[in-house]
């Protein structure tokens, strides 16, 4: 029901006229708008300067003429006979062509002792109160009156018959009569008049004049203003051109940049940033989007081949059952079989890890983790692993280079360093580090694994949505190197694990954090593997607000690098930790303590590895 249902019609009808006018002046287009405002501003300034001035002026002659009056009665009162015998042919009063009527002390009318005549006989005199009477005139008091006009015969011109017919400025003022014996007595009243026709047609002139002024004042103010309109309004012009081109789906488009001082140049900026960051997330969604396409086809091939197995070897199991040595036949079979179950269960529980991360789920960062003890259980296992392989632990230092800000690597104990985060996943993203390592490295092949601390001049939110990729790792550096040259910023525990394998090609660094991502095309995956380890581990640092990436390791190799935020105090060493490891070798009581550890932490799960 509409809301203006209860009301009276006439309501209603004013309400509907209102939307209607509100309606009509919203589609004005908003340059019509403030020149129609400007101008309208223009003209009321004029107008009200012109009625100003002719108040001003009106007002100033007419307090001149009563000055005149005043300070010119007696010499007209005592020279009558001369201005009565003054020129007369003339189009309009003077400022000398005074009207004059004596009356006695009855108000009786005496004469009209000076009448000025006009141009073409046209006469013409005050109208002032009757004969006998002042009405309500007073002394001294000068009064405006309207004026009596009596034309003659002939023909009379326009100009001298407006000029009789303005009023006149009459004062009424006492006169005396002197007598022969030098006395004086009261003889009545008498009315001196002026007439007004000059400061009339003076103050029209003026008034004229000052209307064609402000007339082109409006028509010079509106051209400028219209100039300076289109002029002002065209950015807006240009961003409504980019927003349709933008509308159109070329979302790489920008609003041209104006001094953001300006309301303009402001909503410019702000326009830009949004588009950036709208332009950002459409790339991220397609990212996205093509990444969930090629996760659900690669997913769907990797648990296609272990299914694929597990359904051929039970019909070859069906097939040869009741022929001879059926016993020996089934039991490679259900070992074929038992792999692939295996296999797939691995691959399952990878994917589940994944979506719960994606999720924000399966993770719990307010535990306190010791990370020393975790890269020394890591150096352990791979140790344990590959026995032939020299393993190196030391500390990371920042220093300059050529190039920028690089990490280098010392060979001492490692220090200690505890942090906020989820001891499993942390665990689960080292473990998946050494794995890689052990399946894609020679088995002699060095390594070195280092954690460092430093501040840099980066906050971790921004940090965990950096790209994994070498960029990345150079601005970290540089914040690095900022943060620890004025000492301010984030503590970062950094973790680097070196090996000097085969490496990654540069290209192919940032794809190794992809899901289902290997480096062997044929998909044969004879080293194990499920391709989603190093998806995991990147999962786990981001959530951690953490920073991973991969680089190439100076003579050959790769070298992946960890930053997890260390809170805003520097971590003391601990002298207890283990120290560095030469060709696998490693003092028992250390093995011991780890292995304590170990049994004391959570249980990480299962590594997946890429």
């Amino acid at each position: 029901m509409s809301a203006d249902a209860g009301m009276p019609a006439r309501f209603r009808l004013f309400g509907w006229l209102r939307r209607a006018v509100r309606r009509r002046f919203d589609a004005i287009a908003l340059s019509t708008k403030v020149l129609a405002v400007t101008l309208a501003l223009l003209m009321i300034g004029a107008a009200g300067m012109t009625l100003s001035i002719r108040e001003l002026v009106g007002n100033y002659m007419l307090e001149r003429t009563n000055t005149q009056l005043m300070d010119q009665a007696q010499l007209v009162y005592e020279n009558i006979d001369l201005l009565r015998n003054k020129d007369s042919q003339q189009g309009s009063a003077g400022p000398t062509d005074y009207f004059l009527q004596m009356r006695d002390t009855k108000n009786k009318i005496v004469g009209d002792l000076l009448v000025p005549t006009l141009k073409d006989d046209v006469v013409s005199v005050p109208i002032l109160p009757p004969n006998g009477s002042m009405g309500d005139v007073e002394l001294d008091r000068p009064f405006t009156a309207p004026a009596s006009v009596k034309v003659g015969e002939g023909p009379v011109s326009r100009a001298t018959l407006m000029a009789a017919q303005a009023p006149w400025r009459v004062v009424a003022l006492r006169w005396v009569a002197k007598l022969d014996d030098d006395t004086t007595r009261v003889g009545g009243v008498v009315y001196i008049g002026l007439s007004l026709s000059d400061q009339i047609d003076t103050v029209n002139t003026l008034t004229r004049y000052c209307a064609m002024v402000g007339i082109a004042i409006v028509l010079l103010g509106g051209v400028i203003a219209s100039l300076l309109i289109q002029q002002t309004l065209s950015p807006l012009k240009r961003i409504e051109k980019t927003a349709a081109k933008i509308a159109a789906g070329d979302l790489s488009q920008r609003v041209p940049a104006a001094p953001e001082n300006t309301e303009v140049g402001s909503l410019a900026a702000s326009l830009n940033t949004m588009l950036a960051r709208i332009e950002r997330s459409f790339r991220e969604q397609e990212k996205s989007t093509e990444k969930m396409k090629r996760f659900v086809s690669d997913a769907s091939h990797e648990l296609r081949t272990p299914l694929a197995t597990i359904h051929g070897y039970s019909e070859l199991y069906a097939m040869q059952r009741d022929m001879p040595g059926a016993l020996e036949r089934a039991d490679e079979s259900i070992a074929h079989i038992e792999a692939s179950s295996s296999r797939m269960t691995v691959l399952v529980e990878d994917l589940l890890s994944l979506a719960r991360l994606d999720e924000g789920r399966g993770i719990d960062i307010t535990q306190q983790v010791r990370l020393t003890g975790l890269l020394a259980d890591a150096a352990d296992d791979l140790h344990a692993l590959d026995p032939d392989r020299s393993i190196t632990c030391g500390t990371l230092h920042l220093e300059p280079g050529s190039q920028g800000a690089m990490l280098c690597f010392e060979a001492v104990p490692l220090p200690g360093v505890t942090l906020t985060g989820d001891s499993s996943r942390l665990r689960q993203v080292v473990t998946n580090i050494v794995g890689n390592i052990h399946r894609y490295t020679p088995p002699d092949s060095p390594v070195e694994v280092a954690l460092g601390v430093f501040p840099a001049a980066i906050d971790p939110l921004s940090l965990s949505h950096m790209v994994s990729d070498g960029t990345s790792l150079r601005h970290f550096l540089e914040a690095a190197e900022v943060g620890q040259s004025l000492n301010t910023g984030t503590n970062y525990a950094v973790v680097q694990v070196i090996d000097h394998g085969p490496g990654v090609a540069d290209s192919s660094q940032s794809q190794i954090f992809e899901r289902f991502y290997t480096a062997d095309p044929s998909r044969a995956r004879q080293k194990g593997g499920t391709g989603l380890g190093m998806s995991i581990a990147q999962s786990v640092v981001k959530a951690h607000h953490g920073f991973i990436c991969a680089s190439t390791t100076p003579g050959g190799g790769l070298t992946l690098t960890v930053a997890l935020s260390a809170g805003n105090v520097p971590m003391p060493p601990h002298k207890d930790d283990a120290g560095a490891r030469s060709k696998g070798k490693t003092k028992p009581r250390q093995k011991t303590e780890r292995r304590a550890r170990r049994n004391k932490e959570p249980k990480a799960n299962k590594p997946a590895s890429a």
